[in-house]
C-alpha cells in the first residue's frame, strides 16, 4: 500500500514506545501464538498419530502438509475479505473458525477425517497470515513498522514452540487427541487476549490511515502489481524454498529422535523444539540488523548460516544436535522476518496481495516439501531428507542474487 499524503514527521500512526504501539504489537503476537500453536501442534506427535492410525511417516505428515496447504490456498481469498471488512476483523474471525475446527479434531476416528479437519483449520488460519503483516504496515508508523513486524514474526516461533511442547507433553499422558485439544485451549486464550488488547480505534477500517492508491484499484490490478513489481518474485522464492527446507527436516524430526540411534520418548523428544527460542531471537533481531547492514546482507548471511546448520544435522551426537537445531532455527527465522518485512515495504501497490502471495509461497513450501521430506525419509532415511533441505537452501540463495541491486538492499 502506498502512503501518499502524510509526511513521516506528521504521520499520526503510533511510534515505538507509545501505549498504542505496545498494545497493537502484543495483540498481534497473541494472534501469532494462537495461529502457530494450532498449526504446528501435530508436528511433534506425528509418531503417535502414525501409530494410532497405523500409517507411515509420510502419511502422518499429511496432517501438517494439508493444514499448511489449506492455509496457502486461502491467503489470497482472505486478503480480499480483509480489504472489504478490515484486517483486524479478519484476524479475529480466522482464529474463531480455527478454534471451532480444532475442537472437533480430537474426535476423529479415521485418518481421512482428521486430514479434512486439519485442511479446513489451515484454511481458517490463513486469515491471520494474510492480514497481519499488511495490518502492521498500515497501522504502525513507517519508521517502526519493520521492528513491529519482526516482533510479530517472533510470535510465530513462540507459538510454534509452545504448541509443540504442549502437544508433546499432553500426548505423552493422553494420546495425540489431548495434544491437539491442549493447543485449541491455548488458541482460545490467545484470541481473548487479541480482542481485549487491540486498541479500539484500529479494530475496524483504520480511521488514521493515510490515503492509498490501493483504495482506487480493483483486486485484479492489485494482484497484477504483486506479481510484476521487480524484486517481489525472488522474495516469494525465499518463502517457498527456505520454508520448504525448514519443514522438510522438522516434520520428520520426531521420527528421527524417537528412532535409533537416539531412542527418546515422546515428551523428551519434544524438548528439542525449545530450539524455537533461537527463532524468536533471530526474528526479533532481524529488524535492527537490517538498519545496519541492509536487508540483502542480512538475508544472505542468514541463508548461509541455515545451510551450515542443516549440514550439522548429519550428526549422531545428542550433544551436538541441539546446537545445530538452534543455529538453523535462528537463521531461518532471521531470513523469514527479513524477507517478509521487505515484501511489505517494497510492494508500493497491492501490499495486501503481495504479503498474501508471500504467505501462499511460504506455506506452499511447507506443504509440498514438508510432505516430500517425509516421503524421502521413508525411502532413504534421515540423511536423504537433510540433503533435500540443503538443496532447497542453495536454490534460495541463488534466487536471492536477484535482490542485491534493489534500492532497499
Amino acid at each position: 500500500m502506498t502512503v501518499t499524503s502524510v509526511p513521516p514527521s506528521t504521520d499520526p500512526r503510533p511510534r515505538a514506545g507509545t501505549s498504542a504501539y505496545r498494545r497493537t504489537v502484543i495483540a498481534l503476537i497473541a494472534a501469532a501464538v494462537a495461529t502457530f500453536a494450532q498449526l504446528w501442534s501435530v508436528q511433534p506427535i506425528l509418531p503417535a498419530i502414525a501409530s494410532g492410525f497405523g500409517t507411515s511417516a509420510g502419511q502422518a505428515a499429511l496432517t501438517v502438509s494439508l493444514a499448511t496447504g489449506g492455509l496457502a490456498g486461502f491467503t489470497l481469498i482472505w486478503s480480499g475479505v480483509a480489504d472489504r471488512i478490515g484486517r483486524a476483523r479478519v484476524i479475529g474471525l480466522s482464529l474463531l473458525l480455527a478454534i471451532v475446527l480444532g475442537t472437533a479434531a480430537p474426535f476423529a476416528t479415521e485418518l481421512w477425517t482428521l486430514l479434512l479437519l486439519r485442511t479446513l483449520q489451515g484454511a481458517a488460519l490463513g486469515g491471520v497470515s494474510a492480514a497481519a503483516v499488511a495490518y502492521l504496515a498500515e497501522e504502525i508508523h513507517p519508521r517502526d513498522a519493520p521492528k513491529a513486524t519482526g516482533l510479530y514474526i517472533a510470535g510465530n516461533p513462540l507459538g510454534g514452540m509452545g504448541g509443540r511442547l504442549l502437544a508433546g507433553f499432553a500426548a505423552e499422558h493422553g494420546g495425540w487427541q489431548w495434544g491437539i485439544a491442549a493447543n485449541t485451549i491455548l488458541g482460545l486464550v490467545a484470541l481473548v487476549v487479541f480482542v481485549l488488547v487491540l486498541p479500539r480505534q484500529t479494530k475496524g477500517a483504520p480511521a488514521t490511515r493515510p490515503a492509498s492508491t490501493d483504495d482506487t484499484l480493483g483486486m485484479g490490478s492489485r494482484l497484477k502489481a504483486a506479481m510484476t513489481t521487480p524484486g517481489l518474485v525472488p522474495m516469494y522464492a525465499q518463502a517457498l524454498l527456505l520454508m520448504g527446507a525448514f519443514m522438510a527436516v522438522y516434520n520428520v524430526l520426531g521420527f528421527r529422535l524417537t528412532d535409533e540411534p537416539f531412542g527418546l520418548s515422546q515428551a523428551v523428544a519434544s524438548l528439542l523444539f525449545l530450539s524455537y527460542t533461537a527463532g524468536m531471537v533471530g526474528s526479533g533481531m532481524a529488524g535492527s540488523a537490517t538498519l545496519r547492514w541492509g536487508r540483502y546482507g542480512v538475508l544472505t548471511t542468514a541463508t548461509v548460516l541455515l545451510l551450515i546448520g542443516l549440514g550439522g544435522l548429519f550428526t549422531t551426537s545428542i550433544i551436538l544436535l541441539p546446537a545445530t537445531l538452534l543455529l538453523l532455527t535462528f537463521a531461518f527465522f532471521c531470513a523469514h522476518a527479513t524477507a517478509s518485512a521487505w515484501v511489505g515495504s517494497h510492494a508500493t501497490t497491492g501490499r495486501a496481495q503481495a504479503t498474501a502471495v508471500y504467505t501462499l509461497a511460504y506455506y506452499l513450501g511447507a506443504s509440498l516439501f514438508g510432505w516430500l521430506g517425509g516421503v524421502v525419509y521413508d525411502a532413504v532415511g534421515w540423511n536423504g531428507t537433510v540433503a533435500l533441505a540443503m538443496t532447497l537452501t542453495v536454490l534460495a540463495g541463488l534466487c536471492a542474487l536477484r535482490l542485491r541491486r534493489l534500492p532497499t538492499s
